[in-house]
C-alpha cells in the first residue's frame, strides 16, 4: 500500500464520521479517485466538497488536486514489494536476506515520493543559517539524531544530540530565533521529543519535526515539517525500516548543505576526516 493510502488507513480511527467515509472510498477506488473532480467524489462518497477539502488538508495537502497529484504519482511507481514482511519464526536466511532488502528498498523509496520540496528547502536554509542546532530524539530516534549531529561537526555547525529527556529541555530552553531544533520521532507522539520541541518553540527557535506521514503531536508543533515512510507496520522490532527512511532524509539535509556551500565546507570535511584517519 502506497504511503498515503498507508498513513489514511492508519488514521481512519481518528477521524470524524464523515472523513471516515471518504477514506473508505478512497482505500476501496484509489485509482479512479485519479480521474474524479471533487464535485464526483464527493457524489460517490457522500461527503461534502468542504469536507473532502478538510481530509485532505488532514494529510498535508493545499487541496483536492494536489492530494490526486500526489496519489497518481505513487499509484503509477509502486514497488514490486507493496506490505512490510516483519519477523517470521524460523524464516531461512535467504529469505531474510530478501525481506530486510525489500523492506529498506521501499522504504526508501516510498520517504522519497513523501518528500515536499519546498518544506525541504526551508529545513535545509533554516540549517544552513542556525547558530546552534538542537537535536532531540530517544531509542532508535536518538541514534539518527546522534548520526546527523556526527554528520553536522564534520562541517563545522555547532550542533547537540540529545536523548536525556532533563537535557533535551535544558537546551532547549536556551535556543532563540537563530536556532534550530530538530524533532525525530516515527510515530511523532514520543512525549520527551513533543516537549523538547515545544519548548524550543516557544522560546523562538524554527522547529523541523522528522516523522512518519500523516498528522501527529509533533508535526502540529513544528514550523518545518518533514516525513518518511509509513511501510512499517505489525511488531516493527528493532524500528528497521523506520531507521533507514529517517537516515535517508538526514543524509539529504546533509548533502544538500555542503552542496549549497560547497567550497566552504568540503575543506572542512576533508580535514576532518584527515585528521580522524590518522587515529584507524
Amino acid at each position: 500500500m502506497p504511503g498515503i493510502l498507508s498513513a489514511i488507513h492508519e488514521q481512519m480511527e481518528t477521524m470524524n464520521p464523515k472523513e471516515k467515509e471518504i477514506a473508505a472510498y478512497v482505500l476501496s477506488h484509489p485509482q479512479n479517485i485519479v480521474q474524479m473532480g471533487i464535485t464526483e467524489l464527493s457524489q460517490q462518497s457522500g461527503g461534502s466538497t468542504a469536507t473532502i477539502s478538510r481530509f485532505c488538508k488532514l494529510f498535508h495537502f493545499s487541496g483536492y488536486t494536489e492530494f490526486k497529484v500526489k496519489l497518481a504519482a505513487e499509484l503509477a511507481q509502486q514497488p514490486s514489494i507493496q506490505t512490510y514482511q516483519d519477523i517470521i519464526a524460523g524464516n531461512p536466511l535467504q529469505s531474510i536476506v530478501a525481506a530486510m532488502e525489500a523492506n529498506h528498498v521501499s522504504s526508501i523509496t516510498d520517504t522519497t515520493r513523501m518528500l515536499d520540496m519546498k518544506q525541504l528547502q526551508k529545513a535545509i536554509d533554516a540549517l544552513q543559517s542556525a547558530r546552534q542546532i538542537d537535536l532531540y530524539g530517544v531509542a532508535t530516534s536518538g541514534l539518527v539524531a546522534q548520526d546527523f549531529y556526527q554528520k553536522l561537526v564534520r562541517i563545522g555547525k555547532r550542533a547537540f544530540a540529545f536523548s536525556d529527556p532533563h537535557m533535551q529541555i535544558t537546551s532547549a530552553s536556551n535556543l532563540t530565533n537563530e536556532d534550530v531544533a530538530i524533532g525525530i520521532s516515527y510515530s511523532g507522539e514520543t512525549e520527551e521529543t513533543i516537549a523538547a520541541l515545544k519548548c524550543a518553540s516557544e522560546n523562538g527557535a524554527t522547529t523541523i519535526s522528522l516523522t512518519k506521514f500523516g498528522t501527529n503531536t509533533l508535526t502540529s508543533l513544528a514550523s518545518i515539517s518533514l516525513f518518511t515512510s509509513t511501510l512499517e507496520e505489525g511488531m516493527r522490532r528493532g524500528d528497521m525500516a523506520s531507521r533507514i527512511a529517517q537516515l535517508h532524509v538526514i543524509d539529504i539535509l546533509f548533502v544538500s548543505l555542503i552542496s549549497d556551500r560547497f567550497d566552504d565546507l568540503v575543506p572542512r570535511l576533508e580535514t576532518s576526516f584527515q585528521m580522524v584517519k590518522k587515529y584507524r
